[in-house]
């Protein structure tokens, strides 16, 4: 299954880039504080970033990844445990989880992802894989 995970690959193709996450945890799409709602370019920031579920942190670039044996029923209790531990509701995990499951189906697995405000797309297409054994172009 695929899911989102943090990554700094492509870290500083933006001046305003950040990755404060713990490479590879899962990340997901939060909204964005009230400063960046309304000033989402000149705010703090979080409207372009990628929440970690265990760190707590973010990062500009997120990556499809594959994670074999995941199901989806582990997607939604790993955000449900990811949302309970940040001071969010649980119960939002499984709509959470359609929604992003849904967001990534169409790209491509090693994709690198990037964020402003509701538009997500893709920095980094994956090609055949190098040392890292991730392939990027």
């Amino acid at each position: 299954m695929n899911v989102l995970v943090a990554t700094s690959l492509s870290q500083g193709t933006r001046e305003d880039d950040y990755h404060w996450c713990v490479e590879g945890e899962l990340v997901t799409i939060q909204e964005p504080c009230d400063c960046d709602s309304v000033h989402p370019e000149c705010g703090c920031g979080c409207s372009r970033g990628f929440a970690g579920l265990s760190s707590r942190r973010a990062t500009t670039t997120a990556r499809i990844a594959e994670i074999p044996g995941f199901t989806v029923g582990d997607y939604v209790a790993a955000l449900a445990s990811g949302l309970s531990a940040q001071g969010w509701d649980p119960a939002d995990a499984e709509g959470l989880a359609r929604d992003q499951l849904a967001l990534i189906a169409g790209w491509p697995t090693g994709a690198i992802l990037e964020r402003s405000y509701d538009r997500i797309s893709i920095r980094r297409r994956p090609s055949a894989p190098g040392p890292d054994g991730l392939g990027h172009r």
